[in-house]
């Protein structure tokens, strides 16, 4: 029994500890002033042009291109969670199958840009018009559910979509689509010997930056439906829905509007990757990406935006940063994931708001989560009826 507590007690001091140092940013940040926050975004914006130099290759990725990890991986996880924490984090709806609208967003590229010659950015618009449909269409007869199984819904979404490009010939069911055109080029100028502005097969690094605009432009997106009245709704949501129904949010409304704006960001990030990588099959939108994205989510904080990209960083770098250990690098990644959880089981870097819902039990996905207890809390008893 002392063993016990003594164990319990060291558990909760590393804890504390860890929530002190994140905690000390976050209470300077609350009363920062307007420069002092425009001068950390600039040095941020900076840091993340920098991030492909091939100088950080020995320590990020000694065992894989840097600035090709950096682009077809990282970039990209960091943009779908971001998109999913929309979903998840701020609506708090349980989306196992969010893969179906990066898919939708590569084939979306793919079919207009092999079979009818449209452009990168006419394309880009057309599947965010198309993805952000797609989310209404699964929303609209299922939102009604809840927890589990709407999870359930979800994922099957993922696998049907996976499933019909597996066997439509329009789009060469498993050989998938190949020769997709990549964007065009805007300049040919240099800095550092690199083109920030050519796309090519060779280079990833204007990819890169491509993807920096558009997590740039999603951040501010999500930052200020966050802090307007859509976003007040969707705390309210996933605090507790029935409450929130009760005083007048149109919850299904709002609920399908996270849909939208979720599968709208996943089916851009699909764009970018398809022409980046000129070629697309169904075995490159299985559902494991939809469980690394969530995983990234929740380790990072959902709810969170910073804790959310950097639980999508480190989902996707941790295994590359491993594979010198060759076929152990999966259980190292497995037990760096554990570790994490075991001391942050609300996630890395959750919103303050968000630790206070885990703690009292209130604070999970939809009705599902909502029984269970948090860190520290305990679970409400069942009602019955």
């Amino acid at each position: 029994m002392n063993l016990k507590k003594s164990t319990n007690g060291a558990g909760q001091s590393l804890k504390g500890k860890a929530g002190t140092l994140l905690d000390v940013p976050r209470d300077w940040w609350a009363t920062a002033p307007g420069y002092a926050r425009w001068t950390v975004y600039l040095l941020l914006v900076i840091a993340a042009l920098l991030l492909p130099s091939e100088s950080l290759k020995p320590i990020m990725s000694p065992d894989t291109d840097w600035p090709t990890l950096l682009t077809d991986q990282i970039a990209i996880f960091v943009l779908l969670g971001i998109g999913l924490n929309v979903v998840v984090g701020q609506a708090g709806l349980l989306d196992l199958g969010y893969v179906a609208f990066y898919a939708m967003g590569g084939y979306t590229m793919a079919i207009f840009g092999t079979k009818y010659g449209w452009s990168f950015w006419e394309i880009l618009v057309v599947a965010i018009l198309i993805s952000a449909a797609s989310g209404v269409l699964l929303g609209a007869p299922t939102l009604r559910l809840r927890g589990d199984y709407l999870a359930i819904v979800t994922l099957g979404f993922g696998e049907i979509v996976r499933i019909v490009a597996n066997n439509t010939d329009y789009v060469n069911g498993p050989r998938g689509v190949q020769a997709i055109p990549h964007p065009p080029s805007l300049s040919e100028w240099e800095i550092g010997g690199v083109a920030p502005f050519k796309y090519g097969i060779l280079d990833a690094r204007p990819y890169y930056y491509l993807m920096l605009v558009l997590i740039i432009v999603v951040i501010i997106f999500t930052k200020r439906l966050e802090n307007s009245r859509v976003g007040r709704a969707w705390m309210s949501i996933r605090e507790d829905e029935d409450a929130a129904e009760l005083m007048g949010v149109p919850t299904f409304k709002f609920k399908l509007a996270a849909f939208a704006i979720g599968a709208a960001i996943g089916g851009s990030g699909g764009v970018v990757y398809a022409s980046k990588v000129s070629s697309i099959n169904p075995e490159n939108f299985t559902f494991l990406i939809s469980a690394t994205i969530l995983a990234g989510v929740v380790l990072g904080g959902s709810g969170n935006l910073p804790g959310v990209m950097l639980g999508a960083f480190l989902v996707v770098w941790l295994p590359e940063r491993f594979r010198g250990l060759a076929d152990y690098r999966i259980l190292a990644f497995g037990a760096a994931l554990v570790i994490m959880m075991a001391l942050r089981p609300e996630g890395i870097w959750p919103s303050r708001r968000r630790k206070a819902e885990l703690a009292e039990g209130t604070g999970g996905m939809g009705s599902m989560g909502a029984e269970v207890s948090g860190p520290g809390g305990t679970a409400p008893a069942e009602v019955s009826k």
